[in-house]
């Protein structure tokens, strides 16, 4: 690619990676979320991929971190919606409003966003979704991308009569 493309990139990336995490931090107040904010995060990955290529890229996205991350986002959601049913009663139960008074106390202050309305474990889901959208997004266009990369090997171009 151009030396202006790799030049504009690198920081809209930046931009881009930053907006989708103000949009998962914002979603239990704001249209977003954690799915929308991760696919924000996603895309801006996505164009240092396409404009530094997998080896030359300033993300490092290997096997391993990428596998960390998406493992992490989806223990973090299983995990908050296990505290919901061994504390309240059900799978995903929001704890920090603890609507129906199930809750320790304890448990509760953890869970309790400090925001003005009170948001329970909404942040924290859109958090763990954020993360598990970006690096699965992230993903697929790795594997895309590899995959043209060794278009090259096939042998038979030719239309199957």
């Amino acid at each position: 690619m151009s030396d202006l493309l790799k030049l504009i990139s690198y920081p809209l990336s930046f931009i881009l990676i930053g907006y989708g995490a103000m949009t998962i931090l914002g979603g239990h107040i704001t249209p977003g979320g954690g799915f929308q904010g991760g696919a924000i995060m996603a895309s801006g990955a996505i164009l240092c991929i396409l404009a530094y290529g997998l080896k030359e890229n300033p993300f490092n996205f290997s096997h391993e971190r990428m596998s960390i991350i998406e493992s992490f986002g989806a223990l973090g959601y299983v995990f908050i919606g296990l505290c919901g049913l061994f504390t309240g009663g059900s799978f995903l139960y929001n704890l920090g409003t603890n609507i129906y008074g199930l809750v320790p106390s304890g448990v509760e202050a953890i869970f309790n966003f400090p925001d003005a309305l009170h948001a329970g474990i909404i942040p924290y889901l859109n958090i763990v979704v954020g993360l598990k959208v970006f690096i699965g997004l992230t993903t697929l266009v790795v594997l895309f991308y590899s995959v043209t990369k060794y278009k090259e090997d096939y042998v038979d171009d030719e239309e199957i009569e």
